[in-house]
């Protein structure tokens, strides 16, 4: 049986607790910040490492395995035995147990005794005395029916602090258990397995990414979304598991809250869940997997509960292959930044979904243009002027007049600088007006923009919400990341995250616009521009 060690140990209570005050005073400014707090806060913020906890009433069939291989990668584990009342903080048990305590975990070993294996896990009372008095104890007799060198390796008898315990004693005697793994740039020795991570920054944002958990299935798809993909098994495996698997720790953390609460905002409560990616949409990143995907597949592991923590972890054994992981807030439109770890024991791909930035608007066919319409040909003759040419005053007049009729779909007007906007679009001369086929083209846009609109508006309302706008404008032709989604509900949706049709076409106009200038510019195709501040403010005020 190979060994595991680490010499790590909390060290004193009152040193500890020291250290991480003035820590956190230099980090904050104040002592406010030290209110409440947990170990596994304190293992994170002096290493930057991710924590993962288990409840010992309730521990997973292999915790042995979990514990040897959390020393051998050179984490920090601790472990403390749950009070009732303020009055039990310390209270020693009768085989010398310190409740209330933290005690590190230093090693764990398997011996032959009386003829089975028996698996011991040793620990460590800071207090360097007080030492557990029961079964595999310093003086205790089980010591004497394994291997004879066994026990001179093992069996130090020093009062240090350290002791042995069986596991099957551990697991009863303890409540919890904490394990703080370390990032690969936290370790030094070559000697120990460091795990691989991927780390990703995000927000959510309300009305684009703020979707929510999976009780509110209309807007929880459009919260960020993250690809990982995993290609190779764990090495030692322990038969009785089952099929050979990845292990992967994964944390969820909420940033700047402590700030925001001076401002009254609290902590958000947050939760992720990771969902296994068919084989026929493992190439699909371009866009967010919309709201279908979620009703139809049912997440490979989640957070138990979403809780207002700084961080929320877990570890998962999942089969090779590509998954989804879906981080949320409970409840939809909370804004809030975050950032994600994805700690795996060997290398794994990762990618944001939905980072793309591209644009094909719809253009009407000349066919379509071409068509005879008599209706479309007075109308248009009736505005037009002398030189049957509509200005941005009269395409504003037609418009309005057109749309301010309807009763499916709520309008609240085009203003005169949208119908610039849609006038320098399609004016071919430089002329600030339309000629007959550049209107009838712009009317066809129009169209098409109200049947999207329709079939966004799925409980129909007569306006579409911000969240449903990632639909719509993928049914226009437009791929847009988060960042640019996050900039159109800020400008074109109300107070309540609703957005009305001449917004939406406000919207589109704009877009095509901007897609088009870019287009022109972009001489090489390469995806970028060079522009000097003339050139910036030209485009800008277009």
């Amino acid at each position: 049986m190979k060994s595991c060690f680490t010499g790590w140990s909390p060290g004193t209570r009152t040193s500890r607790r020291t250290m991480r005050e003035s820590f956190t005073f230099r980090l904050n400014g104040c002592y406010e910040a030290l209110a409440g707090g947990s170990t596994v806060e304190g293992f994170e913020d002096f290493t930057g490492g991710i924590s993962e906890f288990y409840d010992l009433k309730k521990p997973p069939a292999n915790l042995y395995q979990i514990i040897r291989k959390a020393l051998c990668a050179g984490s920090l584990l601790g472990c403390s035995i749950d009070v009732s009342s303020a009055a039990e903080a310390e209270a020693i048990t009768s085989q010398k147990l310190v409740k209330s305590h933290a005690y590190s975990v230093t090693g764990v070993e398997e011996v032959n005794f009386q003829g089975h294996p028996e698996k011991l896990i040793r620990l460590r009372n800071p207090w360097g005395e007080v030492e557990w008095s029961g079964a595999w104890s310093d003086d205790a007799p089980e010591w004497n029916h394994i291997d004879p060198r066994r026990k001179e390796e093992l069996d130090k008898k020093v009062e240090d602090g350290e002791f042995w315990m069986s596991l099957s004693d551990f697991v009863r005697q303890f409540s919890r258990l904490e394990i703080c793994n370390l990032s690969p740039d936290s370790l030094s020795s070559e000697e120990v397995h460091k795990w691989n991570l991927v780390l990703f920054n995000g927000h959510w944002t309300r009305g684009s990414t703020a979707g929510g958990c999976q009780n509110y299935p209309a807007t929880y798809w459009t919260n960020p979304q993250f690809k990982i993909r995993l290609d190779e098994v764990d090495e030692d495996q322990e038969e009785s598991i089952g099929e050979p698997c990845c292990t992967v720790l994964l944390g969820l953390m909420q940033k700047n809250r402590r700030w925001r609460k001076r401002i009254g905002q609290g902590m958000l409560s947050i939760g992720y869940a990771v969902y296994q990616v068919p084989k026929e949409l493992e190439s699909h990143t371009d866009a967010h997997l919309g709201r279908d995907f979620f009703l139809a597949y049912q997440p490979s592991a989640r957070t138990s509960t979403y809780v207002n923590l700084r961080e929320v972890s877990g570890r998962a054994r999942l089969p090779p292959g590509e998954y989804l992981v879906v981080p949320s807030t409970f409840e939809p439109f909370k804004d809030g930044e975050f950032c994600l770890r994805v700690f795996s024991e060997k290398k794994a791909q990762a990618l944001e979904i939905g980072d793309v930035v591209a644009g094909n608007p719809y253009e009407p066919h000349p066919s379509e243009v071409d068509q005879e319409d008599d209706q479309f040909r007075r109308l248009f003759e009736k505005l037009a002027g002398k030189d049957s040419e509509i200005t941005a005053n009269a395409l504003k007049i037609l418009l309005n007049e057109a749309f301010s009729k309807r009763t499916d779909i709520k309008f609240d007007g085009f203003n005169i600088n949208t119908c610039r906007e849609m006038i320098s679009l399609l004016d071919s001369n430089g002329m600030g007006t339309l000629g007959a086929v550049e209107f009838k083209t712009l009317w066809l846009k129009i169209q098409k923009y109200l049947e999207i609109y329709w079939e966004t508006d799925y409980n129909h309302s007569g306006t579409i919400d911000a969240h449903e706008m990632r639909t719509a404008l993928r049914k226009a032709g437009f791929t847009l990341n988060s960042q640019v989604q996050q900039t159109i509900a800020l400008r074109y949706a109300c107070s309540k995250l609703g957005i009305n049709f001449d917004s939406f076409v406000a919207c589109m106009i704009r877009l095509e616009t901007l897609f088009k200038l870019f287009s022109l510019l972009d001489e090489d195709k390469d995806g970028m521009v060079q522009l000097s501040l003339a050139e910036w403010l030209c485009c800008v005020l277009v």
